[in-house]
């Protein structure tokens, strides 16, 4: 099932506001089965009260820098809304077309913020078509590059289960041809390639006969200090390029075994942009071959360290990931 979503942007990023509860977030990229999924009250116009809730909101700060959201808290809408907060003046922004765009999000339970690309000058990219919101597609189809707009949308909290609105403002830096993306007839189901003889002590992953992993954590393992990169199945596919979008079906868990998310269990795989997910991925993902699979140990520093409020914000993560696609 097709889940509306920001992009649906990659599962690592700032987390519920950009995946409406995505990945444990999260953040290794992904659209999540909480994620609202598309029916027919998706293409009707916002509320005019939840649009006046969005009009209400103080965006102050200069074009090009981020700006800064006041508005009060709770903050809450009824459904997906966005606003326009200037046309732009760069080149045109039509739909089909891919965008680069930085953005901030805020929860709007407390005000707080939960992430922000401009801190770490990392713009996610949105392709313009419709796995987008409807609202999200009327406010920038017909804009141009340098355009900032507002979107709200209620999601479940993925740590109380309890609906929260998150906001998110956003600038188009960019704007290109959308990539050609792979034949899903030519997407395989899981992994194939080599068998890969991992380094002694590390968690030990099985497989089921779908492919589906599990692990076991060895009894006084440690957190490394650094990342972890341990391929599982060599690929014989191409190398993965930083600047790609990964199709993957991964797991991920906490140290103590606790799994936190599944695209296994969502039945599909995932779809991200390298640069738009968590460090370790990025790092860990980067040159490794189409048809790998490939056990990530994650750091907090290069997870959700710097996600003040994140539940996995102090975590290290583990992960297994098999790389199905590229491009």
């Amino acid at each position: 099932m097709k889940h509306r979503t920001l992009r649906g942007v990659a599962a690592l990023t700032l987390g519920a506001s950009l995946l409406l509860a995505g990945c444990a977030s999260g953040d290794g990229g992904s659209e999540d089965e909480n994620s609202p999924s598309p029916s027919a009250s998706d293409a009707a116009a916002s509320a005019p009260e939840d649009v006046a809730a969005l009009e209400s909101v103080t965006v102050t700060g200069d074009p090009g820098s981020e700006p800064t959201l006041e508005f009060e808290t709770p903050f809450e809408v009824s459904g997906p809304v966005a606003i326009s907060l200037g046309e732009g003046d760069g080149d045109p922004i039509e739909t089909g077309k891919q965008i680069t765009m930085h953005t901030a999000a805020y929860s709007g339970a407390d005000g707080s913020k939960l992430g922000s690309t401009w801190e770490a000058d990392t713009p996610e990219q949105l392709v313009l078509d419709d796995t987008l919101y409807p609202q999200l597609l009327d406010v920038l189809e017909g804009t141009n590059v340098g355009t900032r707009f507002l979107f709200a949308s209620p999601s479940p909290d993925q740590a109380t289960g309890e609906t929260v609105t998150y906001l998110t403002v956003a600038e188009v830096t960019g704007v290109q041809d959308a990539p050609v993306t792979p034949d899903p007839a030519d997407v395989p189901d899981r992994a194939e390639g080599e068998a890969v003889t991992p380094a002694e002590g590390l968690p030990v992953v099985t497989l089921d006969d779908s492919g589906k992993p599990s692990i076991e954590i060895p009894e006084g393992y440690e957190a490394p200090s650094e990342l972890v990169v341990q391929p599982l199945i060599k690929g014989s596919g191409p190398e993965v390029t930083a600047d790609q979008t990964v199709i993957a079906h991964y797991t991920g868990w906490k140290l103590d075994g606790e799994q936190f998310d599944s695209s296994w269990d969502r039945g599909e795989p995932a779809t991200f942009p390298l640069n738009g997910v968590v460090a370790g991925w990025s790092q860990g993902l980067t040159g490794q071959t189409v048809g790998s699979q490939v056990l990530l140990v994650i750091p907090p520093e290069l997870g959700y360290g710097a996600s003040e409020g994140h539940e996995l914000q102090n975590e290290t993560l583990v992960f297994v990931v098999d790389i199905l696609a590229a491009y």
